[in-house]
């Protein structure tokens, strides 16, 4: 992807040559700066709608991880009691 560098950054060759290791990391900090900018001027705040539905897929998330790690402890609570001796 081409991408028009700022009259700054022209000024100095070595900042705008991705051969040069200085220049890479210009370069790879600036495009990445480009496309987050970029991203961040596309997003839009959910609505009522879209964030009950978020709302709940997280909390079905969260119930079903719960659900699970209460299910191994109480499967091996006693599997450990067996194995240590139960003193």
């Amino acid at each position: 992807m081409a991408t028009k560098t700022p009259a700054r950054l022209s000024a100095m060759p070595f900042l705008t040559d991705k051969n040069n290791p200085v220049g890479y990391v210009v370069q790879g900090a600036y495009e990445f700066a480009q496309d987050s900018r970029r991203l961040v001027q596309r997003c839009t705040k959910p609505d009522a709608k879209e964030f009950k539905k978020i709302a709940v897929a997280c909390a079905v998330g969260f119930a079903i991880m719960g659900f699970i790690g209460y299910t191994v402890k109480l499967v091996f609570i006693p599997i450990n009691n067996i194995i240590v001796g139960g003193s």
